[in-house]
């Protein structure tokens, strides 16, 4: 099950790799900004019904970086469009996915995200956050997951997708 929409704000390349590189592996928090502001140029105007919720990061990333980037990009979009905020989708497994094609990607997500807040969720219109997309597989896990838990749609706001 897919997102309805995806905006994707620009190519996984150039400065845009740079960028993430140095926020996800230098620990340059400070870029959370930058990025964030970047993806809220390509999202239109969303239902107030809206919550915001990050792809939330394997614990083991988060532990060696001292940050879910992906919680800091959400939290500075919810505060930037006045959105409300939720971390109601936690990460089950610590399977890293860099290099793993679409099938292994798949595999690895089933039953990878479980809704911890399902109240929030129930009826809303969810605003997935993250920052690359590659195949798609994370957002389809999520989007179903959230799904089954009374989402009422389901969308996604990317930084970079990988080509």
């Amino acid at each position: 099950m897919r997102p309805k929409h995806v905006w994707v704000r620009t190519y996984y390349e150039a400065n845009a790799k740079k960028l993430l590189q140095s926020y996800k592996f230098e620990r340059v928090r400070s870029a959370s900004q930058i990025i964030s502001e970047a993806m809220m140029e390509v999202l239109p105007f969303l239902s107030s019904n809206t919550l915001i919720v990050p792809v939330p990061t394997a614990t083991s990333r988060v532990r060696q970086r001292g940050y879910d980037q992906a919680i800091l990009m959400a939290k500075n979009i919810s505060k930037n469009g006045s959105y409300d905020y939720s971390h109601a989708v936690s990460h089950l497994y610590q399977s890293r996915q860099v290099g793993a094609s679409r099938q292994l990607r798949l595999a690895q997500l089933k039953d990878a995200f479980v809704v911890t807040s399902p109240g929030k969720v129930k009826g809303r219109e969810i605003l997935l956050i993250d920052d690359v997309v590659t195949t798609g597989a994370t957002l389809e896990a999520m989007t179903q997951v959230l799904k089954k838990s009374g989402a009422k749609k389901v969308n996604a706001l990317i930084f970079a997708q990988k080509q």
